[in-house]
């Protein structure tokens, strides 16, 4: 089951088939066990990688640390499931140090991601506290590197 998911983690696209290859499994064994951690949860989503500062419409991105009120029943839950519901919330987690919730957040622009944070996320209950950090570059997301640098070359050596 672990395989699988390595392989797909790397590369969403790859078929039954191809990881039934590269593991020495039947097909149809690895397509049931694909079906079945989709079934279960386990797998969310494929996702496909964008480097949208390649494209002129890009978007901006921001992190948003906030400082939240523990609640009695559901801890941080209640707040943060409400905040995953926004369109413009890429992602929520709960984290350790400082603050409580780490929300990256997409918009056209910071202003409007100045707004959203301003009239959305700062007045929920609960929300004591945020501070944003606006993303200039990316360098390596999912485990990609995004720079095109390109690689070094070896010099030819002769005798």
């Amino acid at each position: 089951m672990n395989e699988i998911l390595e392989i797909l983690s790397e590369d969403a696209k790859a078929t039954p088939s191809e990881i039934a290859a590269l593991l020495g499994r039947s097909e149809a064994d690895v397509a049931r066990e694909i079906s079945e951690l989709e079934e279960a949860g386990v797998i969310k989503k494929y996702v496909t990688l964008i480097n949208w500062e390649k494209l002129d419409n890009s978007f901006v991105f921001a992190v948003l640390e906030l400082k939240v009120a523990l609640q009695r029943k559901t801890g941080y839950d209640a707040v943060a499931e409400r905040i995953a519901r926004f369109s413009e919330v890429d992602s929520v987690r709960l984290i350790s140090g400082d603050h409580d919730l780490s929300v990256t957040v997409r918009g056209k622009s910071m202003k409007e991601i100045a707004y959203f944070v301003a009239e959305k996320i700062a007045p929920l209950d609960g929300v004591q506290s945020t501070c944003t950090h606006f993303i200039l570059k990316n360098y390596k997301e999912h485990g990609v590197i995004l720079t095109d640098k390109p690689k070094p070359q070896r010099l030819v050596v002769t005798p």
